[in-house]
């Protein structure tokens, strides 16, 4: 192993929690000893209808199974498994999602026959289904097919109590942040879909989980600890889908859940677009958590009053670390976050003081967003700080982040001030993340937003050889134009002619690529600002 190699392990692992190195070195212990087969527990009765939402992220239309933009038959049993296809679409695979599709609806029989296949064609503990993560989601989508009127045959509830079982011996302790969140939903939902002592205990400790880490993952400000607004949408539908299934079941679920799920509401209604998806910072993709307009009406009807109107034009999201700015017909969204829990930053990008930006209602200026989890170098380019719009020192990504979800030593943003004037608002921050190169320097970004102007100011503080700003456009957008060094436009959708010109430096055009949902790749063009100075404005016109 390189010295590179061991420095980035060391700089990821000392930030690793007690209970992750326990864990980590009990898995392989646990996984010799498989739960064996006994009589599942007797079903609860439910009392009331549950009702989740409509997935439409994968859709099943056998003999194909259509998920992140790929397509494959899975008539043969070895498709569970197929080392020729991603991990992450045979996870969805897995999942069971299909059974809740809606367009097309499953044909009559489909759901049971793919359930039959699962069992036959996946011994017990055998197999990437059998991982926690897929296997919780797998676990409630069956009981969710279930409580929508649909018979289980006794051979797939003994099955079901067995995935429970494997599951109860192999939490995501190795991991925490959402996955283990997923483990507790999942042992709430059997624990309330069984009865009986062992089902008593499945639930009782679905629920201390729930207790322990609701608290902890949800911040103050409304916000998921991993800065994932796709991530934190998928946690929000968790909860409410929990609240759901204690009504469904005559209890009422605590009062610290429904209010979690208001701000984590109120949370997501700031970081979405007036086109009605979130913004893509950190790992993100649309199409597979559910949009703001659904989870809204879901928490509607668990009792969960929409947020109030947000303010403009300024919402500071400050425990997360995320800011909105709105000024007339422009909305910025700005990272001034860290990458996410020190724990579990797997899913952080090398982002910090990167931005989004609508202009009239449509998406400007986009975070490249995320395509792939494979352990390759595509992977690290998007998590890498090139693909996103801030500014790149020397060469080097602002957090290092490796291999397809670790960072080794992480940015940290300090100095967020903010000053709201008349008709503008404007943001300051600075991050550490180059500190570790040789004169330690420091990026310092200043936004400005008034009725018709953004400014982009960048300072870095200390020694460097080179430094890049980036801002990657939308790829409808046409080609832009670079008129002279410093001077260029591009003509905007809804009419007119956005100018930008850079003082203290020299803009130039790349070729760049965009990826809004898994398995897509876009191109788009990146405008770049190469700094002759220390100090490097960009500044935007628009009618």
């Amino acid at each position: 192993m390189r010295p590179y190699e061991l420095l980035n392990y060391w700089h990821t692992l000392r930030h690793l929690r007690p209970r992750q190195f326990s864990a980590l070195i009990a898995r392989p212990l646990k996984s010799n000893f498989p739960v064996k087969q006994s009589p599942p527990p007797p079903l609860r009765a439910i009392l009331y209808s549950f009702s989740g939402r409509q997935r439409r992220s994968c859709v099943l239309n056998l003999p194909t199974f259509t998920c992140l933009n790929h397509s494959a038959d899975i008539s043969a049993p070895a498709i569970w498994n197929d080392p020729s296809q991603d991990r992450l679409w045979l996870y969805n695979l897995h999942y069971f999602d299909f059974l809740h599709q809606s367009s097309p609806p499953l044909a009559e029989g489909v759901g049971l026959e793919l359930m039959h296949r699962w069992v036959a064609e996946n011994p017990a503990a055998e197999g990437i289904g059998w991982d926690p993560y897929p296997l919780s989601l797998r676990i409630v989508n069956w009981i969710k097919w279930s409580l929508a009127g649909n018979t289980l045959p006794r051979s797939k509830i003994e099955s079901l109590a067995l995935q429970i079982r494997h599951l109860r011996r192999r939490l995501e302790y190795h991991l925490l942040a959402n996955h283990l969140l997923a483990n507790a939903k999942a042992l709430v939902f059997a624990g309330l879909f069984f009865s009986g002592p062992e089902a008593d205990r499945w639930l009782k400790k679905g629920l201390a989980l729930l207790s322990r880490e609701i608290p902890e993952q949800i911040l103050p400000d409304g916000g998921h600890i991993e800065r994932s607004p796709m991530y934190h949408a998928l946690v929000a539908e968790d909860l409410l889908d929990v609240i759901n299934l204690h009504h469904a079941y005559g209890h009422e679920p605590p009062a610290a859940w429904k209010d979690s799920a208001g701000r984590m509401l109120s949370w997501l209604g700031a970081m979405t677009h007036p086109d009605g998806e979130i913004a893509l910072f950190n790992d993100g993709a649309l199409g597979v958590a559910p949009r703001l307009e659904t989870l809204l009406g879901y928490g509607e009807k668990m009792g969960i009053p929409p947020f109030d109107p947000l303010p403009a034009p300024l919402v500071i999201l400050p425990d997360s670390g995320y800011l909105r700015l709105e000024v007339g017909i422009s909305l910025l969204l700005l990272d001034a976050a860290p990458l996410g829990p020190d724990y579990n930053p797997g899913h952080g990008h090398a982002d910090t003081l990167s931005f989004e930006w609508s202009l009239g209602g449509r998406r400007l200026v986009v975070d490249s967003g995320t395509s792939t989890y494979r352990a390759d170098d595509e992977r690290l380019r998007q998590r890498g700080t090139e693909a996103h719009n801030t500014v790149t020192i020397d060469g080097k990504d602002s957090s290092e982040v490796w291999s397809a979800f670790r960072v080794a030593r992480r940015a940290r943003p300090f100095g967020l001030a903010v000053d709201v004037k008349d008709e503008a608002v404007e943001v300051t921050c600075s991050h550490d993340g180059y500190r570790r190169l040789p004169g330690r320097p420091v990026h310092t970004r200043r936004w400005y937003l008034g009725t018709n102007r953004l400014v982009i100011a960048d300072r870095i503080s200390g020694p460097f050889s080179t430094a890049v700003g980036r801002c990657h456009f939308h790829p409808d957008l046409p080609r832009p134009t670079l008129t002279a060094p410093g001077l260029g436009s591009l003509p905007l959708p809804q009419g007119g002619l956005l100018t930008f010109v850079a003082d203290g430096g020299v803009l130039r055009l790349a070729q760049s690529t965009y990826h809004p949902t898994f398995g897509a790749t876009q191109p788009n063009w990146c405008l770049e600002v190469l700094f002759h100075a220390p100090e490097v404005t960009l500044t935007f016109h628009w009618p």
